[in-house]
Parts: C-alpha cells; structure tokens; sequence
C-alpha cells in the first residue's frame, strides 16, 4: 500500500529496509493472534519505492506498476471484483526540494517550465512549487489528500500569484490544514536553518475534505472555514506585482541605483580628503542613506553628487577625476541603467527590517539626502501616509504579503504599497466631516477628521522619537528596548488608523488582515484590473 519515488540511492534503501522490518514485525503479531506459524521467510522484495527524479517520473505509474500495467495514471484501471475503478492514491506526502527560484539548476528549471509552461512571473516560483503543480493535476477529480512540507517562500510575495492561483482556479486546489511559518533546524548543523510551512490540500468536488479548516501557529491551533494562499484565515486572494498603487495615494519607487560599481560612494574619511583638496566641493557631496544607515545610524556614509556642479570645479581633483573614470569603465560594461533620484523631500522604506520588530522603522528625508538602492522612497508624502504606512493594520498586511530574506520581512512597493487598499478607498467606513488642519508645508486647510486625527498622532510619533535623540531607531524600535512614550503614541496611531477604517479595536490582527484581503479583492473587482 506504500509507494514512493526518491532521487538519492541510499535513502531507498533505508525506505525498502524500513518497509520489510515493519512487514516483519507486524506477521510476528499476526502470528501471535492466529495462533499459527506463517511462512513469510525470506522477505520477498519490495518493489514500491522506487529511484528517480519524482518530477520526471509519472506518480500514477506506481499504482499501474501494482496492477501488472504500465499504462499512464490516466489509463490504468484497476479490476475489482465485476468492477473497475480509477486507481488513486489515499494520501500523497513529502519532504520536496528547498531550492529557491534564483538557486535552479539549468535541468530543475527545465523541469519547471515542462510542468508549468512558460508564461509571466513563472521563473519567481521556487523548486518546490513544481511539486504542488503535480500533485495538484494529479488529484484533481479524485478524493486524494496531500500535504508538503514547503519552504514559506512559496506563500509569501510576488510567487504566490503565479503559483496558487492556477492551483486554485485550474484545479479547485482547496488547503485542508496548515502549519504557518517555523525555523525547522539541521541536526548535524546548528547553524544551518531554513523557514518552512507545511501546507495540506485537496481538490473540491470529490471526497469530503475536513472543515473547518485547522491554522496551526506554532503551539496554537484556530479554525476557519477558508484558508487562502498566503496561509490565513480569509477568502482567496492574489495579489500581483503592480506598477503603480492600486489606490488614490502618492507612487512608491526604488530608491537611487547608481551603477557605479561603489566609486560614487565615500566614507567619512574619504570625504574629507576629497575636500582638503577642493573645499568647493562640499555642495556637490551629500549624505548617502540605504536601510542599514537609516535604522542602525552606526555608519555616515556619502556620495559625489555632480548633478549642477561645473566640471571646472572638480576636474582638477585627482581623487574625483580617477574615481569618475572608474564609473565611466563600469557603466560601458554593464546593461543596467542608474535609477534617478527625487529631488523632493520623501518618506524612506527600509527594503529589509528585522521580523523582531512590531513597526518596520520609516521616515521622512530632506531632498538633500541620496535614498541607496536598498530603500524605497514616496516623494510628496504627508504625515496621514506616514501615519498609515507606520500603523500595525499596514505593517499586518506588509508581514502577510512580503517576501523575506532569511526571516526578515523584505518591504516591496510592487506588493505591498501598490496593492495596499487605503482607508476610504470603499467609500463606506471613511469619515469625511472636515476639520481645519495643517498641511505639510504648514498651510492649513479642510481636511476629513480620520486625516486629522491621523496626523495628529503620526506628529506624536515624530516627536516621541525626537526626545530620544541619543537612540537609532534600531535601539528605538528593538521591541525590548521600546521607549514607553514611543510606544503609547504608535498605539494611539494604530487605534486612529483602524478607526478610518471602520475596524472595532477588539479586531485581532488577523481578522485585520482578512478584512483587508476582502477590500483588496473588491477594489480590484471594482476597478476592472485584469490577472
């Protein structure tokens, strides 16, 4: 009744081996209630598990093999009795691959693509996203149940669209139970760790699958009657990469990428040199910040910025001239383009933050500072964008929906800003009452009240920092080290924010992002958008 494929020689081996001491012990018990010598001996071989690449191998071959056929899963009928029947697995289970999608082999990609074709974002799908697309095809019409352990990868970020929604929409794939993300660790390693979930589904319309459905969260356990792709209580969704922000709200882009191989960037050191030589220069050399220098503050880093500078000024600077020289030599070997920079005051994302932290740090940045290519910046942002952005309802939807280097949460405006539904966006739960309120030039005007309110306690939050000005926001937003003041006052933010939207405070952070799935999905109803 057993069947299994695996690619290492060894490893089938110690499963034959496992089967036929079970086989063994169980005919020794069966002995024991029968009362009665079998003659089981020698173990005859077992033929079950068998060595090969699962995804080049077909699965339904091993049921046809049992049956003395080698017809395809599709042919192979099994006779019994005066019947016959489709033959089908019971259950499929397995530990497939941890090989992300940039880490394939030539061969494993090739695998891939026979399996899911060609078409948008599928070169996003890691190794074992193969596996589902297997099963999935496999199962569908039937009452089998399957259930891998997966790396998280593939419920996180830009591959859950292309992997889950054909899964869903081609073959009525529906998940069953899962374990949401652990850190499953090598027993021959300490070091060595990877993040997995284990995710169990089955196909809809034949055979009875378990409902509700079980959401395992390390040692808690909840029930819900639909578990969507991105492991959460909450109607199916897939959320795309998208070029601009699927709301009314200020566009998000990358932050400056100056291909130029680190010769524009300078240490404090390197900075002073070049202006013991031309002082004049000082305008032309600005603060440099990427993610590490925003939170950590453990570095001060600059950059040439020769945008409106006269080549007289700097081309008797040997330092400048040998370093622009080297940028030149780059730039004619290299296809990537540099990416601009805003030359208006914007609010700074952190590319990459801690998953220890409740508030991924962001903040506001004069035009004068050059945003690095490991943040993303919204130029023109007021403080009702921060005050959003900084709340826990968007930081729940950023820790749903990211992907993730490691375990930290990897901030994508392609993903999470652009699909992000605003409060007010529905027209339902937005307070329009206008009251008279600053803008941020200092301006003041009518604003809606849950703008007002909004920025008032995102003001709070800017000034809490401020009294600590000896403290990064790395010390700052370390959840032990938290000031209380800071803390109070996000809290205050969060409870303004969920009341733009019309969420009770009694909402767990959950049945937020549930909500949240829901008014995506509206609004991209509403507005048309095509897959």
């Amino acid at each position: 009744q057993f069947h299994g494929i695996e690619i290492n020689d060894f490893a089938v081996k110690v499963a034959k081996t496992a089967l036929w001491i079970a086989e063994n012990q169980m005919l020794r018990e069966t002995e024991a209630i029968a009362h009665r010598n079998l003659d089981f001996l020698p173990l005859k071989n077992y033929d079950g598990i068998v060595e090969g690449n699962a995804l080049r191998i077909e699965w339904g071959s091993l049921l046809c093999k049992t049956a003395n056929s080698q017809q395809p899963i599709g042919d192979c009928v099994l006779g019994i009795g005066n019947t016959s029947t489709l033959a089908t697995f019971s259950y499929i289970i397995g530990n497939p691959p941890f090989v992300g999608a940039s880490m394939m082999t030539a061969e494993q990609k090739a695998e891939a693509v026979a399996l899911f074709g060609k078409g948008r974002r599928m070169n996003s799908i890691d190794y074992v996203g193969a596996w589902y697309r297997k099963a999935a095809a496999l199962m569908k019409g039937t009452g089998t149940r399957a259930a891998f352990v997966s790396t998280n990868s593939i419920t996180q970020g830009e591959q859950v669209a292309p992997l889950w929604r054909p899964l869903v929409e081609d073959f009525g794939l529906q998940i069953d139970f899962a374990h949401r993300t652990f850190r499953w660790d090598s027993e021959s390693n300490s070091r060595a760790h990877v993040h997995c979930v284990i995710v169990g589904f089955s196909c809809r319309g034949a055979g009875g699958s378990p409902a509700p459905r079980r959401l395992f969260d390390g040692e808690r356990v909840s029930y819900a009657p639909h578990i969507n792709a991105y492991l959460v209580a909450a109607p199916d969704a897939f959320v795309e990469s998208r070029g601009k922000p699927l709301c009314d709200v200020p566009p998000m882009s990358y932050g400056n990428k100056p291909s130029d191989d680190g010769n524009l960037i300078l240490s404090g050191q390197e900075r002073e040199a070049i202006l013991r030589e031309t002082p004049a220069l000082a305008p032309f050399i600005r603060r440099y910040v990427g993610a590490r220098d925003f939170i950590a503050n453990d570095e001060v880093r600059y950059c040439l910025w020769l945008k409106e500078a006269s080549p007289a000024l700097y081309h008797g600077n040997h330092e400048v001239m040998r370093r622009l020289a080297a940028v030149r030599d780059f730039r004619l070997a290299s296809t990537a383009a540099p990416t601009p920079q805003t030359d208006a005051s914007y609010l700074l994302v952190p590319e990459v933050s801690s998953e220890r932290r409740r508030y991924v740090p962001i903040g506001f940045m004069d035009a004068s500072v050059i945003a690095a290519n490991t943040v993303s910046i919204v130029p023109g942002a007021t403080l009702y964008h921060f005050g959003v952005i900084t709340s826990n309802v968007h930081n729940a939807w950023m820790r749903t929906i990211c992907g993730r280097l490691k375990s930290d949460y990897r901030y994508s405006g392609a993903i999470v800003y652009n699909n992000f539904p605003w409060p007010g966006e529905d027209g339902a739960t937005f307070d329009n009452r206008q009251v008279e309120m600053p803008d941020a030039a200092g301006a003041f005007g009518r604003r809606p009240s849950n703008v007002a309110a909004i920025c008032a306690t995102a003001q709070m939050i800017l000034d809490a920092r401020a009294a600590h000005p000896d403290c990064s926001l790395k010390i700052l937003y370390d959840e032990l080290t938290m000031p209380p003041d800071l803390r109070k006052t996000h809290q205050e933010n969060d409870r303004a924010v969920m009341a733009a939207y019309g969420f009770s405070t009694k909402m767990t952070e959950s049945e937020c992002v549930a909500e949240l799935f829901r008014r995506y999905q509206a609004l991209v109803d509403a507005k048309g958008i095509s897959k």
